[in-house]
């Protein structure tokens, strides 16, 4: 069963491995396995003490390599949202579907432009760091003649193989103009494109190759490994141990997994680190060694965590006083009590935290206000245009901060945001909500874009779900006590507040709620928890409490099953909106979610449709026209999942727990779904005691990462 809460590529993996081997998503008549099923090697396997051995001696001698002494080489910019033409993403909680042709993965086909905004400019390029592009891509873009004979190329290797023919649009994007000749040079590289699992670079292989593909390639195991690390940034994991990446290559048939390590460690895209772990308990000799693990990164998310920790305490280094000890002092007394606390941490250093649920958002404003007021040049960032507004409605209406609240897309890349030569920000100050949404290569981006001497503040809720992309930049910054960090005694009010502030410290207790703010249902089975909601989505709620159906949402763990975010959204559909789907499966009026890039979900609501695309009227304003390939990933937006509803909140929100999510909820999501709800709230509950014990007894799943201990190096 999919996990409800992993990435769209993590998802359709692991649909995929669910099919059977004759699945058309594998190449024709390739088996599983380079040696033709011949299994393991004659040699006899490794013991458990043998491997543990070898693993160490690995470890030992990647310790002589000074694999932290990284500096990032200039990269192009990262467009991570609207503007995303090779991100396309469903949203974090995605669920295999059958694609219409033979490809191994719907997203296969060559990928679309992005949607054109209407009446906005393009976002201007910004001077951020990336690591170079890999060798076998262009410098500069095809033309149409060269782009044409490129793709047959690809076209007829791909044949060759028994691979499918829609995978040559991302195989010329992924390897560039010279991808024909990479994937006969090497043909488990078409395992670096969507979709391709394992056994169906084997196949490949075997069919390009003959006998000459096996087990033990040195070309199979480089792209194991990025591949095992890459799945594993699909989990929000930025990093991996040796150990761990050693047994998955081991359960790959590698049949000498250090030693293929060592040889993927000198090709530099994989990139090796020591960290000290603590000494065990009772251990009082001061000459004892620390024992040290060692971890694996993409090297591109190790160049994240490292620019992460550069930014980072170049800021705590580099604060200017500003207006002085007097003028912050002043600020922070006419400031409301509840923020005078933030005010003051802020005056003092260039990096605060700032924690708190809904209510506390208030503090930012504060601070966002009081800055202003001291003659700063002061922006704060949301995650969501709702959120934009939300905070702007916390503002005095005289405030000297109106106007200077956007989303972290128009701070990053808009027009609206002065910047200097060096393409920094020019800001005294920078105050960013919704900060745990942040992965570690969003972050680093926008630590780049600080200036010397300016003042970041992090303000988020630790208790909601993380990034759909890898890391945990928020939650790493809290343990590592790196910086001052301000926790709002601000509560949650109201039945609502109180329910979720249980959840939040693992408790579930029935609330008090006369206006029926907080409703209970339960439900048998799927079906019957689909009707349930549709009814509290269409009569119920509107009856009752005069919020009409455009203002609430169906939440639910995933999207497939019978009680996933498919079924209900069809079933809301032939209540609220019946229509022939003319316009690509959708009708004037229906409600959508276009999901440009991971984690960036958008709803909106369709107007027509022409030659020229699907015509979407968004929810934080502005129009966009979707092709027919990106209004092919659309998505109803009438039931979401708890990933794509991150940033925002309705008026009533109805919670569905199907029986099959049983064993993925956490507290964390349950958290977050929860707390969605402005007014209203009701909770369709048919997956049993699961609910109480995600909340008791599972916080949060576990990433690995690396930023604690690069904060601690530095």
């Amino acid at each position: 069963m999919t996990t409800p809460e992993e990435g769209p590529a993590a998802s359709r993996a692991e649909g995929r491995a669910e099919r059977p081997a004759e699945s058309p998503a594998a190449p024709t008549g390739a088996p599983d396995t380079p040696d033709g099923g011949a299994g393991r090697p004659a040699d006899a396997p490794l013991s458990g003490e043998q491997r543990a051995a070898a693993v160490a001696a690995l470890a030992k001698a990647i310790g002589a390599i000074n694999a932290n002494d990284i500096v990032a080489p200039p990269r192009p910019p990262r467009e991570v949202d609207l503007a995303t033409p090779d991100e396309p993403s469903d949203g974090p909680e995605s669920e295999s579907e059958p694609g219409p042709g033979p490809g191994p993965v719907e997203d296969a086909a060559e990928r679309p432009e992005p949607p054109a905004p209407v009446g906005e400019s393009a976002p201007a390029e910004r001077p951020v760091r990336r690591p170079a592009a890999p060798a076998g891509r262009p410098d500069v873009p095809l033309d149409d003649a060269q782009r044409r004979a490129a793709l047959a190329a690809v076209g007829e290797v791909l044949a060759a193989g028994g691979a499918p023919a829609e995978l040559a649009g991302p195989a010329l994007a992924e390897f560039g103009e010279g991808a024909a000749e990479q994937l006969r040079e090497d043909p488990w590289a078409v395992l670096a494109l969507p979709g391709v699992r394992p056994e169906h670079a084997d196949g490949f292989a075997k069919a390009l190759l003959g006998p000459a593909a096996q087990p033990g390639d040195p070309r199979r195991a480089q792209a194991l490994v990025a591949w095992l690390l890459e799945q594993a940034a699909l989990r929000g994991h930025s990093a991996q141990e040796l150990g761990e990446v050693a047994g998955a290559l081991r359960a790959q048939r590698v049949p000498d997994p250090e030693a293929a390590l060592q040889a993927v460690l000198e090709d530099g895209r994989v990139m090796p680190f020591q960290e000290e772990l603590p000494l065990p308990p009772g251990s009082h000799d001061e000459d004892e060694e620390p024992p040290v693990r060692t971890m694996l990164a993409l090297e591109r998310l190790a160049l994240a965590e490292e620019s992460l920790g550069e930014g980072l305490v170049r800021l705590l280094s580099t604060v200017e006083d500003g207006p002085g000890p007097d003028a912050w002092e002043e600020a922070a007394a006419a400031a409301p009590r509840s923020a005078q606390e933030l005010v003051r941490a802020v005056s003092a250093s260039g990096l605060v935290l700032h924690t708190g649920g809904e209510a506390a958002r208030a503090e930012p404003a504060a601070l966002l206000h009081a800055a202003a007021g001291l003659g700063l040049r002061v922006w704060a960032a949301v995650w969501a245009g709702q959120g934009r507004d939300a905070l702007a409605a916390l503002l005095p209406g005289d405030s000297p901060a109106a106007g200077r609240i956007g989303t972290l897309h128009e701070l990053l890349y808009g027009a609206d945001v002065p910047r200097a030569l060096d393409g920094t920000l020019e800001l005294d100050v920078l105050v960013v909500l919704d900060a745990p949404l942040l992965d570690v290569e969003t972050a680093a981006t926008l630590l780049e874009a600080m200036a010397d001497g300016a003042r970041l503040v992090l303000s988020g809720d630790p208790g909601g779900l993380w990034s759909a992309g890898p890391g945990r930049f928020f939650a790493d910054l809290l343990a590592a006590r790196a910086c001052p960090a301000v926790a709002s005694r601000t509560p949650d009010f109201g039945p609502i507040g109180e329910l979720v502030s249980g959840v939040g410290v693992g408790e579930l207790q029935p609330v008090d709620a006369p206006d029926k703010e907080v409703v209970i249902l339960t439900a048998q089975d799927g079906g019957e928890a689909v009707h349930r909601a549709v009814q509290l989505l269409t009569d119920s709620i509107p009856r009752a409490l005069s919020v009409p159906p455009e203002q609430t949402v169906l939440l639910t763990p995933g999207h497939g099953g019978p009680a996933g975010t498919r079924a209900l959204n069809a079933a809301a559909k032939a209540r609220l909106n019946p229509g022939p789907g003319r316009f690509g499966g959708f009708d004037p009026g229906d409600r959508v979610v276009h999901s440009p890039a991971l984690g960036v979900n958008l709803p909106g609501r369709v107007l027509d449709g022409d030659a020229s695309g699907l015509h979407v009227e968004l929810a934080d304003g502005g129009r966009i026209t979707l092709s027919p390939a990106q209004a092919g990933k659309l998505r109803h937006g009438w039931a979401v999942t708890a990933h794509q509803a991150v940033g925002r909140r309705w008026p009533a929100v109805v919670v569905v727990l199907p029986p099959e999510a049983a064993g993925q909820l956490t507290r964390q999501w349950v958290y977050s779904a929860f707390g969605r709800a402005e007014r209203h709230l009701s909770v369709v509950h048919a997956a049993g005691p699961a609910l109480a014990q995600a909340v008791t007894e599972r916080p949060a799943p576990d990433r690995t990462t690396r930023l604690r201990s690069v904060l601690t190096a530095q």
